[in-house]
């Protein structure tokens, strides 16, 4: 198969991590499942797209999304802009059929998730999202036993995902603190990642009993600090954002559980956290802690002084399948990792389309649906936090 040109969108931080990615597959699998070259950067200026070049290898720079879309020599087209711009740039790949690797959220509210899921293309290609949280070996192991039956009947779940990052109230104002641009604070920027993450492991395509889709959302989301400074002119803004958002879930299976995603957890860094709890086992991991899943088999028989009961701990390192190809797996997991798996993910689906010419995503891999079912259960939690009541999922 002939080498793939790829086309960045954004270059700030989540584009330098797409790139980063692109440039590392070659060395982790073997074999890749198509060759890629960074042939355009699309940014807001030049001197940065200069930097993508120099940085990242890059040929070529565009000031619009249009010119790069209409630049014959991209196939894979990278969004990675703030989150308002999501949309137009999905529009105008699919215009253009590319395939499209879109970093979450899929856009600022349900309608607009759900067209952009139901557009069609006379150009097969391959749609995804960037749930990089899927591929955390660890994560991927308790998909798998969770699959197995190893919960057993699912009684309740508790996932949280935590940053201090906006502690400090001089933290300048941004598109991150607004909510035309955003879409939403901690339940859209960090949310987005466990409702998925959620899904994808007591969700609908794993068939764990009582688990399934969100069937209903009460929540609370908080602004505590109301006010930013300008980064240009120094002055205060009103942030209409939530900085912490605290969910109560039930699924349609009849499970209940809670999700938290907050961004004033002081002492936090990046810490993701997963508790599921079942009849016959329980599961638990922490990404400040990547490289282990806990698992409790509540099936072994009780006995003095605890017998053989007790949380285990699964050793899942970078135990990645093949072709992952680096020569050791016993190497602590990094987050870039799971971006770069998640990639290879993708490149395995474009592969396909580019082969068979049919738009299939393999089993595991997050859609533009999936990117939806998100943005419905966000959209939920911000009707629930302004009226007060448990919102069905729509």
């Amino acid at each position: 198969m002939r080498p793939l040109g790829v086309g960045v969108i954004g270059y700030g931080f989540i584009g330098k991590v797409h790139s980063h990615a692109h440039r590392s597959i070659p060395l982790l699998y073997n074999p890749v499942p198509v060759e890629t070259q960074l042939i355009g950067v699309c940014t807001r200026s030049e001197a940065s797209g200069a930097t993508a070049i120099r940085q990242a290898g890059f040929r070529k720079w565009f000031a619009t999304p249009e010119e790069l879309l209409a630049s014959p020599d991209i196939d894979i087209i990278h969004i990675c802009t703030p989150n308002r711009e999501h949309a137009s740039a999905i529009r105008l790949a699919i215009a253009a059929g590319k395939h499209i690797y879109c970093d979450k959220p899929l856009a600022l509210n349900s309608e607009e998730a759900a067209e952009l899921a139901a557009m069609d293309s006379e150009v097969p290609a391959a749609r995804q999202m960037t749930f990089n949280y899927r591929f955390v070996p660890a994560l991927m192991r308790a998909r798998q036993l969770c699959k197995q039956g190893y919960l057993g009947k699912l009684f309740q779940f508790r996932v949280a995902y935590l940053h201090a990052g906006y502690v400090d109230p001089k933290r300048p104002y941004s598109w991150r603190t607004n909510f035309e641009l955003s879409g939403g604070g901690a339940v859209a920027d960090l949310g987005a990642h466990i409702i998925d993450i959620t899904r994808y492991l007591i969700g609908p395509d794993t068939c764990v009993e009582r688990g399934g889709e969100f069937e209903s959302i009460r929540a609370d989301l908080q602004t505590l600090i109301t006010e930013r400074p300008d980064p240009v002119t120094g002055k205060m803004r009103k942030v209409d954002v939530d900085d912490i958002a605290l969910l109560q879930c039930r699924l349609q299976g009849g499970a209940t559980g809670t999700l938290e995603a907050s961004r004033l957890a002081t002492g936090a860094q990046d810490e993701l956290r997963v508790e599921l709890h079942g009849s016959a086992g329980s599961l638990r991991f922490n990404l400040m802690d990547p490289n282990w899943l806990d698992a409790y088999d509540a099936t072994l028989p009780e006995a003095a002084l605890g017998g053989d009961r007790g949380y285990t701990r699964i050793e899942c390192t970078t135990r990645y399948p093949a072709p992952y190809s680096l020569g050791a797996t016993k190497n602590s997991v990094g987050w870039l990792n799971f971006h770069i798996h998640s990639l290879y993910d993708f490149l395995n689906n474009v592969a396909h389309v580019e082969s068979t010419g049919f738009s299939v995503l393999a089993e595991g891999s997050p859609g533009f649906e999936d990117g939806l079912a998100v943005q419905r259960v966000i959209e939920a939690s911000l009707n629930s936090s302004r009226d007060g009541n448990w919102v069905q999922i729509k």
